[in-house]
């Protein structure tokens, strides 16, 4: 077998995983491909179905599963937040304010990275707090190129409008004022994946009077500017 691991049964199951990226295929096929022995190939076909990594279609024939595409989204994550680390270092740095990543889980968005400034008020937004995607300028970058029947209902109970959402498309920026919490203004910009779509939100927080009732004014350049390093990034990384 070429490139043995010297681990065969795990050399065995990656030529039936192989086999099965080039789509479906019924066990007669496997063997086929694989050149395994049909007791062989069906054990271990089974085996990793087991573990959702093989599934089957509708016909009954072996499919690649969910469980790949979960682990592939999980890698995506890391690779987000390894890329992110530094940019938004960099960003805190120039803009003198803190700096966040955000994603959308289901109705809410999630600060998964963020940098702090170091002394003085700080806007602390923790790594893992679950903000509402109704309110706040990294919440109408989530939103506003989602596809239309999704857009019209996350705007119920919104404290932005559609005509918010149509300038950020503009403009690629959004800004916030007192909108999620009084007293604090922000600046976001998107982050995007594979085939332009938006995944991320990179966002500077920080109180009114330092980031005055036009915070686009002042921060949008260097806020798009990340967003577009961390977007280039992941491109370079896939």
């Amino acid at each position: 077998m070429d490139n043995s691991s010297g681990v065969g049964v795990l050399d065995k199951a990656v030529l039936v995983l192989n086999a099965l990226e080039a789509g479906p295929a019924s066990l007669a096929q496997l063997v086929q491909a694989t050149g395994l022995a049909r007791p062989t190939a069906h054990r271990l076909a089974v085996a990793l179905e087991h573990h959702r990594i093989v599934s089957r279609d509708t016909q009954g024939r072996f499919v690649l599963g969910p469980r790949l595409s979960e682990l592939s989204t999980a890698a995506g994550e890391d690779r987000l937040l390894a890329v992110a680390g530094p940019v938004l270092t960099q960003l805190r740095d120039l803009t003198g304010e803190s700096a966040q990543l955000y994603r959308r889980q289901g109705d809410e968005r999630v600060c998964v990275a963020a940098a702090e400034r170091a002394s003085g008020l700080r806007d602390t937004v923790p790594v893992g707090s679950a903000l509402p995607m109704i309110a706040g300028s990294a919440a109408q970058i989530l939103l506003a190129w989602e596809e239309p029947d999704r857009l019209h209902r996350g705007l119920r109970g919104a404290k932005f409008t559609a005509a918010t959402l149509a300038s950020v498309r503009r403009r690629g920026w959004a800004h916030s004022v007192g909108e999620r919490e009084q007293g604090v203004a922000s600046v976001s910009a998107p982050i995007r994946g594979t085939g332009g779509k938006v995944v991320a939100a990179v966002s500077v927080s920080g109180p009114i009077e330092r980031l005055t009732r036009t915070p686009g004014r002042l921060h949008a350049a260097p806020v798009v500017s990340a967003a577009e390093r961390i977007t280039e990034s992941m491109r370079r990384a896939n």
